[in-house]
């Protein structure tokens, strides 16, 4: 019915990764340093906190930017045809 990707490349974890990261930071920052100004540690969690969410949206689910670069799998080889005459061959020696 709908056509959903639901994966990411290898180069779209790590580019996810490198930005939940650093929104993490930044509002971890930006939270210590306006929660020193008012004098309100609670007010540093709740920052920190709407920076995990922020981070969360935008590195979970997998969009375009998180699928640029796919791996191009090889073809399977068929093991029954190829292991089977190997064998009656070897047998026979």
């Amino acid at each position: 019915m709908f056509n959903i990707q639901t994966h990411m490349d290898f180069e779209g974890q790590n580019r996810a990764e490198k930005i939940s990261r650093a929104i993490i930071t930044f509002f971890g920052f930006a939270g210590l340093i306006w929660g020193a100004i008012i004098q309100q540690f609670s007010q540093t969690i709740y920052i920190l906190a709407a920076g995990f969410v922020l981070a969360l949206l935008i590195t979970i689910p997998p969009y375009p930017l998180y699928r640029r670069k796919p791996l191009n799998w090889q073809k399977s080889k068929n093991q029954n045809s190829e292991g089977g005459e190997s064998s009656k061959k070897n047998k026979q020696k």
